[in-house]
């Protein structure tokens, strides 16, 4: 196969059999086929799609790629992945502009931890602490910067954006030139397992024999997983003993949209291209009729728009209130006739770009009409399990954070290879029955 047809022709066999061809599918085929090319072997991997590439969250992302996670076991791998977004930058479409996190005063010590400890592994940013501070910092980036109860910021100069589907296409094409083999529009169907090993992948176009499966579905890891027998909820010790029932699977509902703006119109101070803004706050916050749209800690995050123009981004993700079970993933995204975001999210996020910066003040409606938005699949610590599955298949379950992290790949690849990597260790499915779950911090947002 060459170019990008779509094709439902699938072999009889492949050693390596890859279901989704998102970011996290085609990354893993790409890095595990240069691997074994390395090795002086010709590499057999076969990646399905049941619609087509980038048909799922990688390209409808807002694509921003940041290192701001008060866990330390997301730092050190976002810093893997912000390695390989610079290194092939061309490639990927990644605007290496930065990175801005800015904060009241009740997430001061969790903001200042996360630069300690990335000073500590060697990720360059800059922390501003205090009221005036901030603002001298944030006025010198834009003149007009104009919100209140602001007290700290963390500058990450590394970090940026990336143009969704211009990535996804870039991987693609690279997996390809490896050798890689990717099939658009096959329908994974169930595995055929031998005792603890998955021996063929069956799709609507036939059965696949294989050797090793990856599986990287992004929202609907849910109907794979029960492919693969395993269970829907997990047990989660608490203190004095208790076990919490949890499922394993939740849904949330993305909240992102455009506005419709000139492609400068969030340039900084010297006119070139901005950091990404993302600012949570404590301070109440009303829309351009003078209404109140919440006293509660809220958050807002935005970048220019590498796509149509104009500025784009979102607010926190509102969760699913329904059994998992119940939650309609397909049709997906902006086709999704519930899953989409609603007026409720644009007075939001347009009174936030405005409490913001004053040259969003009335720009309201030039906020975007057509659909936007999507679902996540959240695991129950909100953060993503890496592991393998019986004796040959590897998970990549994301929990929504999966854009950004594109080195994962590399590292699946390698474990595959027969090299363990210790910074998937913090992302074992053993976690949650040994309680082992990563830290909260105090962000809006279920995924810092």
């Amino acid at each position: 196969m060459t170019g990008d047809d779509r094709t439902s022709a699938i072999p009889d066999s492949a050693t390596h059999v890859v279901v989704g061809a998102g970011v996290h599918g085609l990354s893993t085929a790409w890095h595990l086929a240069r691997k074994i090319r390395k090795l002086g072997r010709t590499p057999d991997i076969v990646v399905l799609d049941k619609t087509a590439i980038g048909a799922g969250a990688s390209g409808i992302a807002c694509g921003v790629v940041r290192n701001n996670y008060f866990q330390p076991a997301m730092r050190e791998l976002m810093a893997h992945s912000v390695r390989i977004w610079e290194e092939y930058a061309g490639e990927l479409s990644y605007h290496p502009v930065g990175y801005l996190q800015i904060s009241p005063e009740c997430m001061a010590g969790d903001v200042a931890g996360i630069h300690e400890e990335q000073r500590g592994i060697g990720y360059e940013s800059v922390f501003v602490d205090g009221a005036s501070a901030t603002r001298r910092y944030l006025r010198a980036l834009f003149p007009d910067w104009r919100a209140e109860g602001i007290t700290n910021v963390l500058h990450e100069k590394r970090g940026g954006y990336a143009n969704n589907m211009a990535s996804v296409r870039g991987l693609a094409r690279m997996a390809r030139a490896e050798g890689v083999r990717i099939v658009e529009g096959v329908r994974v169907r169930g595995m055929r397992r031998t005792g603890g090993a998955v021996t063929a992948v069956r799709t609507d176009a036939g059965e696949i024999r294989c050797e090793h499966v990856v599986v990287a579905a992004g929202p609907w890891i849910r109907e794979v997983w029960r492919m693969l027998g395993q269970p829907d909820r997990v047990g989660i010790p608490l203190d004095g003993g208790a076990v919490f029932d949890s499922p394993m699977w939740t849904y949330w509902a993305l909240q992102e949209g455009t506005l419709k703006v000139a492609p400068d119109f969030l340039a900084d101070a010297g006119g070139a291209a901005p950091p990404v803004i993302h600012m949570d706050s404590d301070a109440p916050l009303y829309d351009e009729r003078g209404e109140l749209v919440t006293d509660s800690l809220w958050g807002v995050y935005f970048k220019p728009d590498a796509n149509f123009g104009g500025v784009q981004g979102g607010t926190a993700p509102s969760r699913v209130d329904r059994p998992h079970d119940e939650v309609a993933v397909d049709p997906y995204g902006p086709a999704s006739p519930e899953f989409v975001v609603g007026e409720r999210f644009g007075r939001t996020w347009t009174a936030a770009l405005a409490h913001c910066l004053g040259r969003f003040e009335g720009t309201a409606h030039l906020l975007s009409r057509e659909p936007s938005g999507g679902l996540g699949c959240f695991t129950p610590d909100s953060f993503p399990v890496f592991d393998t599955v019986g004796e040959n298949v590897s998970v990549i379950a994301d929990s929504n954070h999966g854009y950004k992290m594109i080195g994962v790949g590399d590292l699946v690849a390698k474990e595959i290879l027969g090299a363990p990597q210790a910074l998937l260790e913090p992302f074992r499915l053993s976690r949650f029955a040994a309680g082992r779950l990563h830290p909260v911090s105090s962000s809006p947002f279920p995924w810092s």
